[in-house]
């Protein structure tokens, strides 16, 4: 075995490898990002993308990025650099982010463009803001460049544990939907079918290949990247193997889910599709629903229909039982709302006196 001898010093070397090329694309992107307002000698932006690397799941990548962008802009924006940040400004933009407008994609404009339009965050939304500006303070901590994270003593939102800003589908609704994509095309049956009867994340199915549908013990299956990066294998139903087979036809490679070009299909691309379809179905929330409805519809239909808790949350994919456990209290709290009973009575006694 040949022995490795230390290059003398000063000598340029050739075989030299950039570990930032083994960054995942959103890393390398949001490093070059920030180093066009900063400059290539700045630590910052290696700093933010080497945290942003270090997700395991793009999504989760892609998330840190849009939070991260948010804050730093801030800080930018009044003159501090965000490694020299402190409390005083944490605690600023935390009440920024109260009434701040958030970004929204300009309808007919450039591919990706947004502008500040859209309402602010809820109260989880700008909980999860600070989390994850606490997240890169807490790396940058460990690595010495900054003395401690300034988001640390920022005071979070009261979130209800068990409020979802997701609108829930009856399974009349669903069913409307569903029947809705089958008319539209085998393409919109399919993903309809698996973001209800899989109950997966979107993100998760538009994630997939075509060669990835397998087989195991007489089951069709499909990996799931879950959070975490964690594969979990998960059966394809009868209904919605028979509709994701019409939709593949001969297709046994590419994206499971692509366009008509070819390229993978996009999240927005299915929450735009996704919204058309419920508008043509005449549901209540056809404006402002999302992908994750089906995914809240699965967990909350198959507690109704008598599986098991414990069952439920390892199909859903949650790795902390009470994640599934704020679904099963959440499905009963309206049905058996107070106000129901009380407004029942009252209409009576308003009846009685009309007579």
């Amino acid at each position: 075995m040949t022995a490795l001898v230390p290059r003398q010093t000063g000598l340029p070397g050739t075989d030299r490898h950039d570990p930032r090329d083994d960054w995942p694309d959103e890393a390398r992107a949001f490093r070059d990002e920030l180093a066009t307002h900063y400059g290539e000698t700045d630590r910052l932006p290696d700093l933010a993308g080497a945290w942003v690397a270090r997700q395991r799941s793009a999504n989760t990548r892609r998330a840190y990025v849009r939070r991260f962008r948010a804050w730093e802009s801030y800080a930018r924006g009044v003159g501090v650099h965000p490694l020299q940040a402190k409390l005083p400004l944490a605690d600023a933009y935390s009440r920024y982010l109260e009434t701040a407008p958030t970004l929204v994609r300009v309808k007919g404009g450039r591919r990706g463009e947004t502008a500040p339009t859209g309402k602010p965050l809820s109260p989880s939304g700008r909980a999860q803001a600070l989390s994850a500006a606490g997240s890169f303070y807490t790396y940058a901590a460990r690595l010495g460049a900054v003395p401690s994270d300034p988001f640390a003593a920022v005071a979070r939102p009261d979130i209800d544990p068990d409020h979802s800003p997701t609108e829930g589908l009856t399974q009349d609704e669903t069913a409307r939907l569903l029947e809705t994509a089958r008319a539209w095309s085998p393409r919109s049956y399919a993903l309809v079918a698996l973001l209800y009867l899989l109950g997966p994340r979107v993100d998760e199915v538009l994630a997939l290949d075509a060669d990835q549908l397998g087989y195991d013990r007489g089951h069709r299956t499909l990996p799931l990247r879950r959070k975490g990066g964690r594969i979990q294998a998960v059966p394809v139903p009868p209904l919605a193997l028979d509709a994701l087979l019409t939709y593949l036809g001969s297709r046994t490679s590419g994206p499971l889910f692509t366009t008509s070009s070819g390229r993978r299909w996009s999240e927005p691309e299915v929450w735009t599709h996704l919204r058309v379809l419920a508008r043509r179905a005449e549901l209540p929330q056809a404006d402002s629903i999302k992908p994750h409805a089906l995914r809240h519809g699965f967990i909350t239909d198959a507690l109704d229909a008598g599986v098991p808790l414990h069952e439920v949350q390892d199909a859903a994919g949650h790795r902390d039982p009470r994640t599934t456990q704020r679904y099963n209290r959440r499905r009963g709290r309206l049905d058996g709302h107070p106000a129901y009973k009380v407004a029942a009575a009252m209409a009576e006694r308003l009846e009685n006196r009309e007579t």
